[in-house]
């Protein structure tokens, strides 16, 4: 009994640990594509994904080189996820506070952006005009924040089952 609460501590503690520093890495990430003028550029915001898949590897060998060197698939799974759980709710909080209070204009960057795609793809005038004044009632900090977080840690789960079933190490002791 004393054995599992310390393997689950060592869990929440490599996590917590490793999502810090995802966050704080998507944090300077999206810095960089502010400063660089990239906002937008796709290419670029799945870069970002990279870092998660880094974070739930480290983080998962972490474990093991903390542990006993056995990682079940199920504990690699929780681990990945919370650290992409925390990562992405940090990163959140800080896109949050910087689009609100810091620098304004980054909504209506994205909204440029929208518009001027919509034109390459040829839409009317009417359509293109829908579409903003839709796409405007859920481009609010607020919502951008939710999805964000959403949309990261839905794609950080399907990356870390990849990861996991990579870097798992099941004890053979507990697979009887």
């Amino acid at each position: 009994m004393e054995e599992q609460r310390i393997e689950k501590s060592t869990v929440k503690q490599v996590s917590l640990k490793w999502g810090l520093i995802l966050g704080v890495i998507l944090i300077a990430f999206s810095l960089l594509v502010q400063i660089a003028g990239l906002i937008g550029n796709q290419a670029v915001s799945w870069v970002s994904y990279l870092f998660v898949i880094a974070a739930v590897y480290l983080s998962q060998k972490a474990f093991k080189d903390e542990g006993d060197g056995f990682m079940s698939y199920g504990k690699g799974l929780g681990i990945g996820t919370l650290v992409v759980t925390i990562g992405s709710i940090l990163s959140s909080i800080f896109m949050y506070i910087n689009m609100k209070f810091i620098d304004e204009t980054i909504l209506e960057t994205i909204k440029d952006l929208q518009y001027e795609k919509m034109v390459e793809q040829g839409m009317a005038e009417e359509q293109i005009d829908q579409a903003m004044e839709i796409s405007s009632s859920f481009m609010t900090p607020e919502i951008i924040m939710v999805f964000a977080i959403l949309g990261t840690v839905f794609f950080g789960f399907i990356l870390t089952l990849i990861v996991t079933a990579i870097t798992k190490n099941a004890n053979p002791a507990e697979e009887v």
